[in-house]
């Protein structure tokens, strides 16, 4: 029996704005055969992550784009259905980048071994995944937050400031997270351990930044960009660092918005704004796996996942990302596990 593969193809490049669910395509194709060295993966779960909506533009950025035509990209966890690989057995569970498909075949030597014993699979896409690891190098290594700062963490329930306000946590920082809406607000103070938590939405939010943090802050860990930039930049501590790890503020903005307008406040704070990739670190994920699956083993990381079945509701499912409906890591479950 020929095994069929479900893919979801760019279809065309979208206007500004949220993607319209035409842009996206569904085909079937037969699973192409395997050549040595390669192993056939059934997908189980998908990442769906902000910057998907940048990998959609022609312009320059830091991977090249999805092609018009091409499977979306995306990074994931499936089972092997097949091997000609060495090393790789049917049934072992990998990591790769597999795409939005049923299917994937895939080098054996681009597969990572993921231990299912040690957490639910969705966890290894967030707090032990990409997600996970830009929040712990970009806290520790850009940000060299240490004991006793304050930390402002932006998209504060997404699947990287969750990880990353937790984190600051661990590290006996004074944590303050900005998120939108009051429910979002209260599980970051009542599930997560965040010492404050804002909306960026109320009226009154720059006054309520400076009140929560009265000597300034110290690390600004920047998810969004944009009019929260702004008013971090009105409240830097001397010496702060502004780790800047994405902007999904602007990431669906139909016009170009300005740019920081507070920026002077950099020098006056003798402050620094230093943009990271997390790929530049690919050599040291295995530590930061270890540290933070240590820090999940202690209770001290509370990974939050947020799952949408089904691989042909991945149109609506980006876009419930991109208007900030999860909280915590935004899985696509593709097949059952």
């Amino acid at each position: 029996m020929v095994t069929l593969n479900l893919q979801c193809r760019l279809a065309r490049r979208p206007a500004p704005g949220l993607p319209d669910p035409s842009i996206w395509s569904f085909t079937e194709e037969p699973v192409a055969d395997l050549s040595d060295g390669e192993a056939l993966v059934e997908v189980l779960y998908c990442s769906l992550d902000p910057a998907m909506r940048t990998w959609l533009n022609a312009g320059r950025s830091y991977v090249p784009p999805v092609g018009v035509g091409e499977v979306m990209r995306a990074t994931g966890i499936g089972r092997v259905a097949a091997s000609k690989a060495a090393d790789v057995s049917e049934g072992d569970i990998v990591g790769g980048l597999f795409g939005i498909q049923t299917y994937a075949v895939m080098p054996g030597a681009q597969l990572q071994r993921i231990g299912a014993a040690q957490a639910p699979l969705p966890i290894h896409l967030g707090a032990l995944g990409i997600s996970g690891l830009t929040a712990y190098f970009g806290l520790i290594d850009v940000g060299k937050a240490k004991a006793g700062e304050t930390v402002v963490i932006s998209a504060a329930a997404g699947s990287v400031g969750s990880v990353a306000g937790q984190i600051a946590k661990a590290l006996g920082c004074r944590v303050v997270g900005v998120a939108g809406g009051e429910e979002k607000c209260r599980l970051l103070v009542e599930e997560l351990g965040f010492d404050e938590a804002l909306d960026y939405r109320s009226e009154g939010f720059g006054a309520a930044l400076k009140a929560a943090c009265p000597e300034g802050i110290d690390v600004y860990f920047d998810n969004v960009g944009g009019a929260v930039l702004n008013a971090v930049l009105r409240n830097l501590a001397r010496g702060a660092r502004i780790v800047i790890s994405g902007a999904v503020s602007q990431y669906n903005a139909t016009e170009v918005g300005p740019g920081p307008t507070n920026y002077m406040n950099l020098l006056v704070a003798r402050a620094s704004m230093t943009g990271f990739v997390i790929f530049d670190y690919q050599d040291r994920y295995a530590e930061g796996r270890a540290q933070l699956a240590d820090w999940i083993a202690q209770g001290k990381i509370r990974p939050r996942t947020h799952i949408v079945q089904g691989l042909r509701n991945f149109p609506i499912a980006i876009n419930q990302l991109f208007a900030g409906e999860n909280i915590g890591k935004f899985v696509l479950q593709v097949a059952e596990a």
